[in-house]
């Protein structure tokens, strides 16, 4: 299929003209830039903390990547100068494709803070069957059924099978491993 024949959602930049809503290029490298920059004081600032000199035996512990945060945050204020130098009005996405960003990235997001408290295969099988009947649209009956299969099976291969230890929750912990 051409990106003519598409309708205009699936089309990769259909409609992302002057017309339809959305962030600006611009607007996402002020984002960006911000971002990167508070990253780069945190590791400067961290590494500070437990030691970026140089001692008797060499560099200390945080001596190369205090350096490899300080050259982070110069890049992050280049980006940031480059965006406000930019007067381009280009579109970096818009708000339906960003919109469709967040629906994976949000859900993602709760997974990998869920696998802490409650083990990988328990949050890859809440993971999965939510996908399925949120996004899927299948019946949660059958969201479930195949996300605990499929969980169980991964956990026979990698913890039986393979002896691959992977984060295990309260539930593996109940059942003894």
């Amino acid at each position: 299929m051409t990106q003519a024949t598409l309708p205009a959602e699936a089309a990769p930049h259909a409609g992302a003209g002057a017309s339809e809503p959305g962030l600006s290029r611009r607007h996402a490298e002020f984002g960006v830039a911000l971002i990167l920059f508070a990253l780069a004081a945190l590791v400067v600032w961290d590494n500070q903390r437990i030691g970026a000199g140089w001692g008797d035996s060499g560099p200390q512990a945080g001596y190369f990547p205090l350096r490899v945060g300080a050259a982070v945050g110069l890049c992050a204020i280049a980006v940031f100068v480059q965006a406000l130098r930019s007067r381009s009005g280009e579109m970096f996405a818009t708000w339906l494709q960003l919109k469709r960003v967040a629906q994976v990235l949000v859900p993602l997001t709760v997974y990998v803070a869920l696998i802490a408290p409650l083990g990988i295969y328990v949050a890859s099988t809440l993971f999965i069957a939510a996908f399925m009947v949120f996004a899927g649209r299948y019946p949660w009956w059958k969201a479930a059924a195949l996300a605990a299969f499929t969980n169980a099976l991964m956990f026979f291969i990698f913890e039986v099978q393979f002896k691959v230890p992977l984060p295990k929750g309260p539930l593996e912990a109940w059942f003894g491993y």
